[in-house]
């Protein structure tokens, strides 16, 4: 629901106040409706407030809690605030706002890092101990909210956005080889820690970092499924599983209500966001604004699924809201989509999510949407061959599977001073497959897509594009009890159905069945996807560019073979190839990185 950002001082100077006015700046569309900074010793804290809860200035940051001797910020929202602000109460605390950014003070004074244990939502924040010069940051089990890092031996500063650190100066913005090769096999995904920059890191998922005043700092890993089968499970039968998936999911979408502004839904039409709305009309929500996006087709290519949105809307007589964006729209609004990228994505959707954001965030500030059930649940195509591979060869499985190209094609296309010299992303999946805790195959190949791919791909995309609008996206299918469920969920009933069967058996009790017997559609972009007019000039005009060509990052022969046949060349997974090399380039420039 916000924006943060700060330094902290380890060289006994002060903090840079303007450098951190600047990164606060830059956050402003993430919240539009505050901005505040807050400075004490080495400590600067700057933040941008949305208003969803607490709409007084009583809930304004940075937040000081001088009783406790405490001070910090967040971004995100902590679901079960009101009832840790009873048990606080109880426990002698004081309140002073009705806001979840003070609950999360308080709950730090009591419990210490302990705290976020017994949070439900999802969050980023950053507490200062007054007295002891002790930072503490912390990001949600799904690393719904992003906490992005630049230090020097001097100084740590920290933002909600990779621009607003850049924004603040002094930041080495040359290009990691290793994160280079995530880029290229993973779809554009580079996992936590890794930027594509040398000198910007992020805070992984489900992490407490405390920071002493010396700049010395310990990490904390917090929560991880197991992916086995649990004891209290044994014995279910698929109709009991049913029942306690859909049980977990009215829950986690009920808790997603929370709110003192009204509360939308992103309906494309699919079996997830459709589940979401339907599960709200159960709740008796009354006037349920809906909003789905459809673009026009190109290459023979359908380019919205309109007739399922449609379909759930009248069913359950939501306010919908339906937009068709034309073809020539695409390619000026690329631009503004890679300008609200925190990291370079190459997903189609992007700018469709963009573009929805932009004028759902005229009608509400808050949204529930359906991302992560394809991880949580195994509704992805390359799930039955990861079934079937025995628990050794996961890790193989998986790189045949999932990536993009072998780290063999990367030398025809990265020049040397930027080609990594291992196979940096087979290392980090056989190390991820290698780690204890998930029986089968195809329980470790959903812990790194749930635990690392997703993270940052399609729920850091969610994040990027709605919060450019200053519009809150919550995820229910990423509420963390609901993915300890399906973590021990026996894999059959998952791949059931050609996919999410345990879902799509919870569908079909409070679905049309049309809706859950269709066939698995996406956020399609045709414009982008077969380089359809407009979007190949941009995407000439930024392979070509005399920064990309100073840059060295691909081989020039390789990209004249891309731009002489744009819709020939294919990843493993099917996506352009241009696309990806040409979106790369695209965000470096309009970042304004050498």
């Amino acid at each position: 629901m916000c924006g943060l950002s700060g330094e902290v001082r380890f060289d006994g100077g002060r903090p840079d106040i303007a450098a951190v006015e600047r990164m606060t700046d830059r956050l402003a569309p993430r919240g539009p409706d505050g901005r505040g900074l807050w400075s004490q010793g080495p400590v600067c804290l700057g933040h941008r407030r949305l208003k969803i809860i607490d709409l007084s200035e009583s809930g304004a940051q940075p937040m000081a809690d001088p009783m406790g001797r405490v001070a910090g910020v967040f971004n995100g929202c902590v679901y079960n605030y009101r009832a840790l602000r009873r048990e606080l109460s109880d426990l002698g605390h004081r309140f002073f706002s009705d806001s979840d950014t003070e609950v999360v003070l308080k709950a730090y004074q009591e419990w210490g890092t302990a705290c976020v244990d017994r949070f439900h939502g999802m969050f980023a924040f950053v507490v200062v101990e007054q007295d002891t010069g002790r930072v503490v940051m912390a990001r949600d089990r799904l690393g719904i909210k992003p906490l992005y890092l630049t230090s020097t031996p001097e100084r740590l500063r920290f933002a909600s956005s990779l621009p607003a650190l850049l924004a603040g100066g002094g930041v080495d913005t040359s290009l990691d080889p290793v994160a280079l090769h995530q880029y290229l096999s993973w779809h554009a995904t580079v996992a936590a820690p890794r930027t594509v920059l040398n000198g910007v890191r992020k805070l992984p998922p489900a992490t407490v970092r405390v920071i002493e005043r010396d700049g010395t700092h310990r990490d904390e890993c917090y929560w991880q499924p197991g992916y086995t089968r649990r004891p209290e499970y044994a014995g279910l039968s698929a109709e009991d599983w049913t029942d306690a998936v859909l049980e977990a999911l009215r829950t986690a979408v009920r808790r997603r209500m929370v709110a003192d502004v009204p509360v939308g839904v992103l309906l494309s039409g699919g079996l997830d966001s459709s589940l979401i709305v339907a599960l709200l009309a159960q709740e008796n929500q009354r006037d349920l604004a809906t909003f789905s996006v459809g673009f026009e087709s190109e290459g023979g290519e359908e380019g919205d699924e309109f007739d399922y949105s449609d379909l759930v809307a009248r069913h359950f007589g939501t306010d919908h809201h339906q937009l068709l964006v034309p073809s020539d729209r695409v390619s000026r609004a690329l631009d503004g989509a890679v300008a609200a990228m925190s990291e370079p994505m190459m997903s189609h959707d992007v700018v469709a999510f963009h573009l929805l954001s932009e004028q759902v965030a005229k009608e509400v500030k808050v949204v529930q949407s359906g991302q992560g059930a394809d991880e949580v649940f195994a509704g992805y195509h390359w799930y039955p061959a990861m079934a079937e591979a025995p628990r050794r060869h996961a890790a193989q499985a998986y790189i045949d599977a999932y990536f993009d190209r072998p780290h063999a094609d990367l030398a025809r296309m990265v020049e040397p001073e930027m080609l990594c010299d291992h196979d940096a992303s087979g290392d980090f999946v056989r190390a991820h497959m290698a780690a204890p805790g998930a029986e089968t195959a195809l329980d470790a190949d959903l812990r790194l897509d749930t635990h690392v791919m997703m993270v940052d791909d399609p729920v850091k995309r969610v994040d990027n594009m709605t919060m450019d609008w200053g519009l809150e996206a919550r995820v229910p299918f990423l509420d963390h009890e609901l993915v300890e469920l399906a973590a021990a969920c026996p894999p059959g009933l998952k791949l059931a159905d050609g996919g999410k069967g345990v879902l799509k058996a919870v569908g079909r009790r409070v679905l049309p069945r049309r809706v859950v017997d269709r066939p698995k559609g996406y956020f399609p972009v045709p414009a982008i996807k077969h380089m359809a007019g407009p979007v190949l000039e941009r995407v000439r005009e930024a392979v070509t560019a005399p920064e990309a060509k100073a840059r060295g990052v691909f081989r020039q022969e390789y990209v004249a073979e891309l731009l002489a046949a744009p819709d020939a060349h294919r990843t493993h997974r099917g996506a352009n190839t241009l696309w990806q090399v040409a979106l790369l380039e695209i965000w470096l420039q309009t970042h304004g990185i050498d």
